[in-house]
């Protein structure tokens, strides 16, 4: 066990402030495909102010995908340890960790998406 492990509280939280919006054609969590790769959906992320400036995404458009960090602001904030994935066919379950469930302890996502363009109007999107 190191010093930083032996200090870490686990009372401790953090906050976020977020710093852009997804705005998908999904309107529901019944609507989005499990497997993304399976289904191509064009998606915007805009920034938000006062992130939303050009010189923040300055190079972004010479990579052809990038790391998306979300909340999943509409989950359930209970979690279980124990979770039926539907790849299992709901019968079986397994520890959240071993998922992508969102019934987890923090609401976070992280997504590899493809980056089509980078927009500067009004606006970063």
């Amino acid at each position: 066990m190191t010093a930083e492990t032996e200090s870490y509280s686990s009372t401790e939280s953090y906050s976020l402030t977020p710093i852009g919006v997804v705005r998908s054609p999904f309107q529901e969590k019944f609507a989005i495909t499990r497997q993304p790769r399976l289904a191509a959906v064009d998606a915007v992320l805009e920034l938000l102010p006062p992130f939303a400036l050009a010189d923040a995404v300055t190079g972004l458009e010479q990579f052809s995908h990038i790391w998306v960090q979300f909340i999943f602001h509409a989950a359930q904030r209970d979690w279980k340890p124990l979770v039926r994935p539907p790849r299992l066919g709901g019968n079986e379950k397994i520890g959240v960790f071993a998922t992508r469930s969102t019934h987890r302890p923090n609401p976070i996502g992280l997504s590899a998406v493809e980056l089509l363009r980078v927009e500067i109007d009004g606006g970063v999107k």
